[in-house]
């Protein structure tokens, strides 16, 4: 299951330096709902090797300001504690996990 990402959460996954993934979204965006299913299973899939996340924009507000998040969904790559990625809208299973698998890379 996708991990909740709230801005103390993700503080310590910085400093953690694992990879990891942040699925920028809301309950009323068509587009993250359509990709919810998506990063549900990958977050099983890759659990132990990457860490996938979620930020609700409606609640969480910090987090979105803080990486001028304007649309949703917006994906974030982290790798080793640095932006490796940046990918706004909806993407399809295979284009995600090929970017899952270049943080692994």
């Amino acid at each position: 299951m996708a991990k909740e990402i709230t801005n103390a959460v993700f503080d310590e996954l910085i400093a953690s330096g694992k990879p990891f993934m942040v699925d920028f979204w809301a309950e009323w965006c068509g587009p993250c709902r359509m990709i919810a299913p998506v990063v549900e299973e990958l977050a099983v899939e890759y659990d132990g090797r990457i860490i996938v996340g979620k930020c609700n924009v409606d609640s969480e507000r910090e987090l979105p300001s803080r990486f001028s998040i304007r649309n949703i969904p917006t994906l974030l790559f982290f790798k080793e504690g640095e932006l490796a990625e940046r990918h706004v809208g909806a993407l399809g299973r295979g284009d995600l996990k090929a970017k899952l698998e270049a943080l692994l890379g």
